[in-house]
């Protein structure tokens, strides 16, 4: 095996030669050499065609149309009854615009070895937190992955080793993760990108170690009658970077710093009825800006059976905060969002989300569509749309993406 691990693009670089020296080893040994296994194959190819109303505003953009090509297979690989497994996930997209959103990822490469009330994990994996629908404050592990998904839905694979115990006070789990991940960002024929291209070549770190740095986090999550909620603390690389102006060949750019951070998280929601209560926060710290907090909280309250038909309704309400204020790198540092979300219980699995914010600072609008059908056994169909309005010049963000409105639609394959 050799000293790194590469991931795609070749300037991404994870040292994990040590993770992936014990992962196999460790899993083989964890059962009997006679113990049964199990193997599956799984996953899905993926066609999608974009149209913009218009072309960019930026050099690179003039055009309307794109389509792209991603398959993400999923290996999974099982024994001991199932106590040991292994799972691989590799994802590669091709665009046919942007070369910086042709990119090949390892979502997931796994051991997870599960006892009576504990479980280990080793490997590459990526971990969910969060309960609100619009903004996800407090889900810190894994990167965004914004070529894939503007919105930062998508996320990198994240070299990880977990301690997970089950206790009756809660679930305890603790992380060491050894080696970062830069974030994805747009190239210059890219959409959803500033007039400044992001040169992810020359990223800078606090840290001497750089991407090499071991990030650390605890999170305990229970239940409680009507309550889930969730506590974490966070030391390490901050996954959102800060953006200085640099120069690269006679041009200006944008050059990616990333900070080291100390964060502490909450969630919580409380299923009351047909109300969920939501709520995220964060207190942050670092050297290198002053210490803030921010939170997302709403509610999401279900009408069910409407007009007595199998279809359910849930009204969507936000906000969020940002003690920044316009200083804040978040979008939702003093945002209202509104949406809903049809559920129609049919056997297609069709649902609707459809939302809009509004940002109080700068009067700013975005409004959002997302729906989604299964086709039958083997194809499903999506379809996502965005409008954009910035009507605030001081919003630099939002107005550099004031042509990007789109449609998108999606089809998937499974296997």
């Amino acid at each position: 095996m050799t000293d790194t691990f590469t991931f795609l693009p070749k300037r991404k670089r994870v040292d994990v030669q040590t993770l992936f020296t014990c992962l196999l080893p460790i899993g083989l040994l964890a059962s009997p050499l006679s113990a049964e296994t199990t193997f599956e194959l799984s996953g899905k190819v993926e066609v999608e065609a974009t149209v913009f109303q218009e072309e960019g505003q930026f050099t690179g953009q003039d055009y309307q149309e794109n389509g792209s090509f991603a398959v993400e297979p999923e290996f999974y690989w099982g024994w001991n009854d199932d106590y040991d497994s292994i799972t691989f996930k590799p994802f590669v997209r091709v665009d046919a615009q942007d070369e910086e959103r042709s990119h090949v990822d390892i979502r997931e490469l796994l051991w997870t070895h599960v006892t009576d009330d504990w479980e280990f994990r080793v490997g590459i994996s990526k971990v969910f937190w969060g309960v609100t629908e619009f903004n996800h404050l407090i889900d810190i592990i894994n990167q965004s992955d914004t070529v894939d998904s503007f919105d930062g839905e998508e996320k990198l694979g994240q070299p990880m080793i977990v301690a997970s115990k089950v206790t009756d006070m809660g679930i305890f789990d603790a992380y060491v993760l050894p080696g970062f991940r830069e974030r994805t960002f747009a190239g210059e024929d890219g959409r959803f990108r500033s007039g400044f291209v992001v040169n992810t070549d020359n990223a800078t770190y606090e840290d001497e170690d750089e991407e090499q740095h071991i990030d650390f986090a605890l999170r305990w999550s229970h239940s409680v009658d009507v309550f889930d909620f969730g506590l974490y603390g966070f030391q390490g690389t901050d996954r959102a970077p800060i953006l200085r102006s640099a120069t690269k060949n006679g041009t200006t750019v944008l050059q990616p710093h990333y900070q080291q951070i100390t964060q502490f998280g909450l969630d919580a929601q409380a299923t009351i009825d047909s109300w969920l209560l939501k709520l995220e926060a964060i207190a942050t710290s670092s050297d290198d800006q002053e210490d803030y907090t921010a939170s997302q909280a709403g509610f999401e309250y279900t009408f069910y059976g409407i007009a007595d038909s199998l279809v359910d309704f849930g009204l969507l309400l936000e906000y969020g905060w940002d003690e920044r204020g316009e200083e804040a790198s978040s979008i939702a540092q003093n945002d209202v969002y509104l949406g809903g979300r049809f559920t129609l219980n049919d056997t297609s699995d069709t649902a609707i989300l459809f939302g809009m914010s509004y940002d109080n600072d700068h009067h700013s609008k975005t409004a959002l569509l997302e729906a989604s059908q299964r086709l039958n056994d083997y194809w499903s169909a999506a379809l996502d749309a965005s409008i954009i309005i910035a009507e605030d010049s001081q919003d630099s963000f939002l107005t550099s993406l004031d042509k990007d409105d789109r449609i998108s639609l999606t089809l998937e394959r499974f296997f």
